[in-house]
């Protein structure tokens, strides 16, 4: 059968705009199929909301500085699976854990640890006292769920008065912060790839020393 010179064409232009987008779309689909350490979709039935990439890799900059860029010093992430996979993206000579209740993260395999807030230290014993920095998001903004996720925390920490712990969550837990960890407030704020109405901190029981846009005293 001849070719229908006839037909419709796409311009030069436009033919090298879809070409570029599904040579991009493809590269997105091969990353997502094959990347190792790629997230999954966020289900807000479980309150999750993913970090935008530039929150993720400050806070991941702060912890390898902590770490001294490491392995022999563990860290562990307490549901906040978007601060870990930017971790061992970046920094993949850095131990890392993490500590979810979605089961989606398992691929991650012997890096991931299932974990229920509503049972802070029903968890491996060998993770007892075993992590040099303790970084954790709990998943909702209530008292009842810091004093949980920070119970987890000091199970984990190596030295609970001198092992590094950071907490990313609301303004509206300062005071409960402060109260039960001794954490003050960053000026560096979080962000998240779905604005969200809270304002969300990022607090640490260490004084930064200038990072993380330096260390607010508690008000």
């Amino acid at each position: 059968m001849e070719d229908d010179d006839d037909g419709p064409q796409l311009n030069p232009a436009t033919l090298a705009a879809l070409q570029e987008f599904l040579n991009e779309k493809q590269k997105v689909e091969e990353e997502a199929d094959g990347g190792e350490y790629e997230m999954v979709q966020e289900d807000w039935r479980m309150s999750q909301f993913w970090y935008e990439p530039s929150t993720s890799k400050t806070v991941a900059d702060e912890i390898n500085f902590l770490t001294q860029g490491s392995s022999s010093l563990p860290i562990v992430c307490i549901a906040c699976p978007s601060l870990y996979t930017q971790l061992k993206k970046t920094y993949p000579e850095l131990t890392v854990r993490l500590l979810e209740y979605d089961q989606r993260f398992s691929k991650f395999g012997q890096d991931f640890i299932f974990y229920d807030y509503n049972r802070p230290t029903d968890l491996p014993s060998e993770l007892h006292e075993a992590f040099h920095v303790v970084v954790a998001d709990p998943p909702y903004l209530s008292r009842e769920c810091l004093e949980k996720t920070v119970l987890s925390m000091k199970y984990l920490s190596k030295n609970v008065e001198l092992s590094p712990m950071l907490v990313l969550t609301g303004a509206v837990q300062r005071e409960h912060i402060h109260e039960l960890l001794q954490a003050h407030p960053c000026g560096f704020r979080p962000l998240h790839t779905n604005k969200l109405g809270n304002e969300f901190l990022l607090y640490t029981n260490y004084d930064p020393q200038g990072r993380l846009g330096g260390w607010e005293k508690q008000r």
